[in-house]
């Protein structure tokens, strides 16, 4: 434990109320934060810490709002509509600046920003949470076994329910269409295009490719120019992805998106104890090499949301140890085995040739 003063800003929110639960349990006494005073208080009064009420459209509100702060988890998602207006803010008043992203746009503005976070000292990374620490480190760590790999597969298997933030994050997703990366640029595709049968440690399960994080991510950490990322898409998120092609002109529509996201957090709740206690994650790596030789590993982890909770705030407690400076990527600032110090999580080290 640390003695440094650090906020978790959406702490009434189902991800970061668990973040702030773990971060009391561990010994630390965060302060909490959001736009809503109804909701925070009583959280903070629950889990005596300090509140803080301030919403993101005023960046000198925000500013105040980080007095004597030296890091910020950020959990209040979208991220798309939230991160830049915390990250500027912390540029500002120069607070380390963490969140729990899945969203490649996201990920793109933190790495533009990372010489104005050298010259103001602070560490600025996103997606320190299932999205992306555990995907990130399993990447970095294959891909150390084939250095002159130039692809990249990355699978993801997480067992579950999706939280009203997740969802949200998703539409935003869907707005944006398909990606993959290819020759070091993002390429648009067709969305729910390309299903394929991925290897889990589990056994094969059919995937389809989605923009997920480490299109943005896995070539900060590597610097693979060919990505593509697929998930197993579970029964709350597969219709999404069955009408995606449809939906997409539609979802573009700001107006219809912020209804459906306004629907989604009235309607939809993340999984409840018992399941984040007893479910589990799967992910799956494999690079190439130019001449067709592949490595590829396996990393099994607790439930997503469970190791958000646990990753987020080691990742906060190592941070505030020894914090790095600049833009960078999970996996760069925590190390390829960080994720093995995380409850629930085994990596499958035997690397064999695919």
């Amino acid at each position: 434990m640390t003695d440094s003063q650090w906020l978790i800003y959406g702490a009434n929110g189902y991800t970061g109320a668990l973040v702030a639960e773990e971060a009391v349990r561990r010994g630390h006494r965060p302060v909490l934060a959001g736009r809503s005073a109804d909701d925070i208080h009583p959280l903070a009064d629950r889990l005596g810490c300090e509140a803080r009420v301030f919403g993101l459209d005023d960046p000198a509100s925000i500013v105040r709002g980080l007095h004597d702060v030296s890091l910020v988890f950020h959990a209040a998602g979208p991220f798309a509509l939230t991160a830049r207006s915390m990250l500027d803010a912390c540029l500002i008043a120069g607070v380390h600046y963490l969140d729990i992203t899945g969203e490649i746009p996201v990920f793109e503005h933190t790495f533009s920003k990372d010489e104005a976070a050298r010259q103001r000292g602070i560490l600025a990374a996103s997606g320190m949470g299932f999205d992306t620490i555990a995907s990130d480190c399993l990447i970095a760590h294959v891909a150390a076994q084939l250095p002159d790999a130039d692809s990249l597969d990355v699978g993801i298997r997480a067992i579950g329910h999706a939280s009203g933030g997740t969802t949200k994050s998703m539409l935003e997703l869907i707005g944006g269409g398909g990606l993959v990366r290819r020759d070091g640029n993002l390429v648009r595709y067709r969305l729910g295009k390309g299903a394929r049968t991925i290897p889990f440690a589990s056994g094969p399960r059919p995937a389809a490719p989605i923009p997920w994080g480490d299109l943005s991510t896995a070539y900060r950490t590597t610097g693979i120019p060919n990505i593509t990322t697929y998930f197993v898409f579970g029964r709350s998120l597969l219709p999404l992805l069955t009408f995606a092609p449809l939906a997409v002109p539609l979802i573009r529509l700001k107006p219809l998106r912020r209804l459906l996201q306004s629907i989604v957090g009235l309607t939809v709740s993340g999984p409840d104890a018992h399941i984040r206690r007893t479910r589990h994650a799967q992910l799956w790596a494999r690079v190439t090499a130019p001449a067709g030789r592949s490595v590829q590993g396996w990393l099994e982890t607790g439930e997503a949301y469970q190791f958000t909770v646990l990753a987020g705030v080691q990742a906060v407690e190592r941070v505030l140890a020894d914090p790095p400076v600049g833009a960078l990527s999970p996996a760069q600032v925590l190390g390829a085995d960080f994720v093995l110090d995380v409850p629930g999580a085994t990596r499958t080290d035997a690397l064999t040739p695919g």
